[in-house]
């Protein structure tokens, strides 16, 4: 796979320090740890670290951000960190750069919603951002309306107030979400088993999305008369929700190597053989 690219001007991380020390947890997630960030920061306390510059570190954990009440300006640029929440509580937050890493959905926009100081933010190439970049711009603006600067570009009141009608209000945080498996949290009391395919949420495609997903993985369209019972009648909820996910998909895919796509490829085949044989055993 060829290597990361360098920090964007403006990312905080123009000159990199050491390589990081980092944890591998389960499921071969690296976790930021205590160590890690005071030999960073060269702190001795977790309390006194005021920056922390972590680009390019593969991340996946930053729980310990928790643990950092007077941060001011965080570098997580091109790593494969999925969720905003460590960061809930930095108050002292003024500038976080997170660009180019797995942040799923401007749900978790929510989680920085009370931090009083943030005025710059960096979330560009993230599968959250999706294919419209207007949309994208006005939702992240609309609900953090004291940016000054927004994906390295300055935040005009013209823009502030476009946002209001534009952009999409986020009124609560995402599902919380098993990081082993993909799944929702369940409650303890919770006796439902939580599976990575649940059969309310299915993936259901029309015959040019099912044919954009091949001819992005090179296989051959489906012929329409061979296309009956692919994409069952829907709401425009999951309509969306699906589109969603499958734009995510498409970005996502482009950061693959050969070998990421033939296991795609091949994953994706036996499903729709599956799915076709299903079909005309009904």
């Amino acid at each position: 796979m060829a290597a990361a690219p360098g920090p964007a001007p403006g990312d905080a991380s123009a000159l990199l320090p050491p390589p990081l020390e980092t944890r591998r947890g389960r499921a071969g997630a690296m976790k930021l740890t205590r160590k890690a960030v005071l030999a960073r920061a060269k702190a001795a306390e977790l309390d006194s670290v005021r920056k922390l510059n972590c680009w390019g570190s593969c991340l996946t954990d930053i729980s310990i951000c928790r643990e950092l009440p007077n941060i001011e300006v965080i570098t997580f640029s091109v790593n494969s960190i999925s969720s905003l929440e460590p960061m809930s509580q930095c108050q002292n937050l003024s500038e976080l750069y997170m660009r180019k890493n797995s942040i799923p959905s401007l749900n978790e926009l929510f989680h920085l919603k009370n931090l009083p100081r943030l005025r710059v933010l960096w979330l560009s190439e993230n599968p959250c951002c999706g294919p419209d970049p207007h949309r994208y711009r006005m939702t992240v603006l609309r609900n953090l309306p004291n940016l000054q600067k927004l994906d390295n570009q300055a935040v005009t009141e013209e823009e502030l107030s476009k946002a209001l009608v534009d952009g999409e209000e986020i009124t609560a945080p995402p599902a919380k979400r098993n990081l082993e498996n993909g799944c929702p949290e369940a409650n303890e009391s919770s006796t439902t088993e939580c599976t990575t395919e649940p059969k309310s949420e299915h993936l259901n495609f029309t015959l040019e999305e099912t044919n954009k997903i091949r001819e992005q993985l090179g296989m051959k369209p489906v012929p329409r008369d061979k296309f009956s019972s692919f994409s069952p009648r829907e709401t425009d909820g999951s309509r969306k929700k699906r589109n969603n996910i499958l734009n995510a998909i498409l970005l996502l895919m482009k950061e693959l190597d050969t070998e990421g796509l033939e296991i795609i490829h091949q994953t994706v085949g036996k499903r729709l053989q599956a799915l076709q044989k299903k079909e005309l055993q009904e």
